[in-house]
């Protein structure tokens, strides 16, 4: 238990002594009791603590930490008698195969025109090949820049309309047009939507027959620098599909914001004019008059990871489920650092995982619900989301009967906060579940504060939206009840700049996890709610998931 936990049990605040399934009634109940906002489960510091210790090197897949993370997670499920995914072989592991693809030759991208110089790799653009084949190459593939490369019916935006890319390079914008407007008109104005997703590029170019895509990276509507996207290793993961992945474009890639302007410059025309000429919605794709031709040379290997899965089974509708969802995989451990070399990775995500196993832990001791609960810790997120992505493609009951779900990603540290941050707010009438209980505890729900980040595409449960699940990736925010707003964007700072994705995001006794507590509950009660209740929370009305859901509503009657 942290110093403010034993603060304030000693006080006499927590229930002291006071195990889940002693709360059974009073919880189950009257869910709006006043039980203490800061004991939901005294494990949940244990759990953290294990799962971000030194002996778990960083939980990365397929490694010796990830044999201490799988048996210990596994060995919790099974003593709280959750039901496994695999009842015949008594498993909890749904395995995730994986490819390592690790690019040892890249050429720079050259032009079959005199008066334009190849773009040197790395400082200039950078490329791979999503397919699994050694060598990879195009020649001459003529380019176009198709503004942003969306194709949005629900907002009335087609940039591929009457194009044929067959074989073609096709060059993007980043972002949405929403984002570069700021009219909250267009699109969702400020706020990314998944269209303005570089992975939803590559998606559509692909779908549209494409042979290479490319992206202009611009710092502002990317959410961050070159530096993220040519710094560091370029080796990539991605599930190890059948068809090797045939059915992507044969080179993905960026280019700079200054390699963009030299590309328009020949057509009398500058990357500042091309990008605001993108923003209506009868911009016309332009050629670039180049051909485009590049080499990827790629060294690949195999290895499995597990997806870790219980549940709880409905009592009287068991193929409708809740999810609870985080991921349980890290960084591991980094060789060549003679000093600290693990990845901890303790608010990511140990905060999320322990988490998940604490609700797991409290419903298991709560009576059977109507609905089937299920939790799922995923594995590689970190190398894409890929453990989410093959669960949503794999599922253990049918998505279409999915009634809604819970990412915890990240959770808060810091104490207890007065508000409570919707990552992605706006989209799904799961935040009329959560905002009812958000009040009882005198909190109050505030969007994101960089809503044009596309923070709500970046982790698990983005998997389960496309698929139309309606997610709920919600969290304590800034507004510490002791210390004020500023505070709680200082500590998120020093996060980001100190501990994310490096080895300092180590467990700290320090913490008040008192505003994990808050959480836990409030990811409970909406939980349970739906768990037994008939209600089917939607997506909203122009949302881009919401055609998605609506079209599986057969299967929900």
């Amino acid at each position: 238990m942290t110093k403010h936990l034993s603060v304030l049990a000693a006080a006499g605040f927590i229930l002291a002594g006071c195990s889940p399934a002693e709360q059974t009634n009073q919880i189950t109940e009257q869910p709006h009791a006043n039980v203490d906002p800061y004991s939901f489960n005294e494990n949940y510091t244990d759990y953290l603590q294990t799962l971000s210790s030194d002996e778990f090197e960083g939980r990365a897949p397929a490694s010796e930490g990830e044999k201490k993370t799988v048996a210990f997670v596994e060995g919790k499920f099974r003593e709280w008698g959750l039901k496994p995914y695999d009842a015949e072989n008594n498993s909890y592991q749904q395995p995730v195969p994986l490819v390592r693809m690790l690019p040892t030759q890249v050429s720079a991208m050259n032009f079959n025109t005199d008066d334009l110089e190849a773009f040197d790799y790395r400082t200039e653009m950078m490329a791979w090949s999503p397919r699994v084949q050694e060598e990879i190459e195009l020649t001459d593939s003529e380019m176009v820049f198709v503004g942003y490369g969306i194709v949005a019916p629900e907002f009335g935006w087609n940039d591929y309309e009457g194009l044929d890319v067959e074989g073609k390079t096709v060059v993007m914008l980043v972002n949405d047009p929403g984002y570069d407007t700021q009219d909250p008109e267009v699109f969702n104005g400020n706020a990314m939507t998944y269209y303005g997703r570089w992975t939803y590029k590559f998606e559509e170019a692909a779908r549209q027959g494409a042979a290479g895509a490319i992206v202009i990276h611009e710092t502002g509507p990317a959410g961050y620098g070159w530096g993220v996207i040519a710094g560091g290793s370029p080796m990539r993961f991605d599930l190890a599909r059948d068809n090797k992945n045939m059915d992507r474009v044969a080179i993905e890639g960026w280019i700079t914001e200054e390699s963009a302007d030299a590309l328009f410059a020949r057509l009398g025309s500058s990357y500042d004019e091309m990008r605001t000429a993108a923003q209506q919605p009868d911009f016309a794709p332009v050629p670039l008059e180049t051909g485009m031709s590049l080499s990827v040379t790629t060294k690949f290997d195999y290895l499995d990871s597990p997806n870790l899965i219980g549940y709880i089974e409905g009592k009287s509708q068991p193929e409708e489920h809740v999810i609870y969802m985080a991921h349980w995989d890290h960084m591991g451990v980094d060789p060549v650092n003679p000093d600290d070399g693990i990845f901890n990775g303790a608010q990511d995500n140990a905060s999320g995982t322990a988490g998940v196993m604490a609700l797991a832990e409290f419903f298991a001791s709560q009576p059977q619900p109507e609905r089937s609960v299920v939790f799922v810790l995923v594995t590689a997120e970190e190398r894409g989301l890929l453990g989410s992505d093959w669960y949503a493609d794999n599922p253990m009951l049918p998505l279409s009967k999915a009634v809604g779900g819970i990412n915890t990603d990240v959770l808060n540290v810091y104490g207890p906060m007065k508000d409570m941050v919707v990552v992605g707010h706006g989209n799904s009438e799961m935040e009329e579940y959560l905002a009812k209980y958000v009040e009882h505890q005198d909190r109050y729900i505030a969007p994101e504060p960089t809503p044009e980040a596309g923070s709500f595409y970046r982790s698990d449960h983005f998997n389960l939206a496309k698929r139309g699940v309606p997610m709920l990736y919600a969290k304590g925010g800034n507004d510490h009840i002791e210390f004020g707003e500023e505070y709680g964007k200082q500590k998120r700072a020093e996060y980001v700049q100190v501990a994310y994705h490096k080895p300092a995001d180590e467990f700290d006794p320090e913490w008040d996890l008192r505003g994990v507590q808050q959480d836990l509950w409030l990811y409970y009660w909406v939980g349970n709610e739906l768990a037994n209740s008939d209600d089917w929370p939607n997506w909203y009305s122009g949302n881009e998931f919401r055609g998605i859901r609506d079209a599986s509503a057969e299967d929900r009657k």
